[in-house]
């Protein structure tokens, strides 16, 4: 057998091995960076799987569609793919720049991992190859991009635009879309049913005009949308911008200084009435991402002691997560022991009254008893003894 002819069925091979394993993944910890420099070498595009460790429809992909002959075999030979825990080390913050918030979402690159188009959920593998088909040629998002950073700002263009940024959870974007359409429209829009509809779908930004006028002058669109749906849209809008605050990387996490003071700042301009949870839930984030638990209990100390705050009985457990731990300090756990048993002696005493569900979920004991049941596990007391 010639050379040339062996070097031939190896190929064979080879590309029949690939065609009849499902989809080959990189190894875990390869990096987006990695697989653009290894999908310019092949000639390739790069398919990113956007998962969670706790997301049912993602493993439903990993176990019906991924392992399946007929998908490696369109996805191998076109694709360099890539699995990416978003709750990592590297995931999150690159989640927080792909604005990944709905989970499996799949993103297909070029070799320069620049995005071409991107679609979400699980996928039958029929339907999920030709996601992956039109999703791999659709460079309408790439040309509505370029219009808007090149300056267009027709009506017609931005509604297009929101709609595919809306449509591919692009939130931020979408948001900055959202301000140009009702831009000059902030005492108006709320009678327009489809400019009201942006507002509540799109604006993330606290510092947006139409947000500023919204909570200042809210009774226009209370009348039309309801007092609940717009203290909701506030709500929704002011935690959702502190969260963005603490920015992790992949082994730290800082606050954005910066944009922290001008959101504490625009808080006080408001008037909002717990102006103060935003500020400190900040602070407590930032302090438990930097595992500074001195400062960490010192921010709850002074959220629970403000007199236009109250934390729920399920709040205080959660902030209680980071002391069970076996190697807690030992002191800082008692801190904590101490602020769990005031609010146990308070619903005991009838100053509060302790919660049996959280919205439509019931709880299925007494948050009074779930508080002493932490506060036995801290001592290291097994339930029921």
């Amino acid at each position: 057998m010639t050379q040339r002819l062996k070097a031939i069925l190896l190929g064979l091979m080879a590309t029949l091995t690939v065609m009849g394993q499902g989809v080959a993944f990189e190894p875990e910890g390869t990096t987006l960076e990695q697989a653009s420099a290894k999908a310019k070498a092949q000639h390739k595009l790069i398919f990113l799987d956007c998962f969670t460790q706790w997301c049912g429809p993602c493993k439903k992909m990993g176990r019906e569609v991924f392992p399946l002959d007929s998908v490696g075999a369109y996805m191998n030979p076109k694709f360099v793919n890539l699995q990416i825990d978003m709750e990592s080390e590297y995931g999150t913050p690159l989640a927080r720049r792909l604005q990944i918030s709905a989970y499996p979402t799949f993103i297909i690159f070029n070799a320069n991992a620049q995005e071409i188009g991107r679609f979400l959920g699980y996928h039958e593998a029929g339907a999920f190859i030709a996601a992956l088909e039109e999703k791999s040629r659709d460079l309408t998002t790439t040309e509505l991009q370029l219009r808007w950073e090149n300056g267009e700002r027709d009506p017609e263009f931005l509604r297009a635009y929101l709609a595919t940024l809306t449509a591919t959870y692009k939130v931020n974007e979408a948001n900055d879309v959202a301000e140009a359409i009702l831009d000059g429209q902030e005492e108006t829009f709320a009678a327009d049913s489809t400019l009201r509809a942006i507002f509540f779908r799109n604006i993330n930004n606290p510092f947006a005009k139409s947000f500023i006028y919204t909570v200042k002058n809210p009774t226009d669109l209370q009348t039309a949308a309801g007092e609940n749906a717009v203290a909701m849209k506030i709500g929704s809008v002011l935690e959702s911008y502190r969260r963005r605050l603490v920015i992790e990387g992949e082994s730290t996490a800082t606050l954005d200084q910066q944009n922290f003071d001008r959101f504490v700042a625009l808080l006080s301009e408001l008037g909002i009435a717990d102006a103060d949870h935003y500020r400190l839930s900040t602070l407590i984030t930032l302090a438990e991402k930097q595992k500074d638990y001195v400062a960490y209990i010192g921010y709850i100390k002074e959220y629970l002691s403000n007199p236009t705050l109250d934390a729920s009985d399920m709040q205080l457990a959660n902030w209680a997560k980071p002391f069970a731990a076996p190697d807690a300090d030992q002191q800082q756990k008692e801190e904590m022991k101490a602020l769990l048993r005031q609010r146990v002696e308070a619903i005991h005493a009838g100053q509060r009254e302790a919660q049996t569900q959280i919205g439509n979920m019931h709880l299925s004991r007494p948050t009074d008893e779930l508080l002493e049941m932490i506060i036995d596990a801290f001592d290291g007391k097994m339930p029921g003894r």
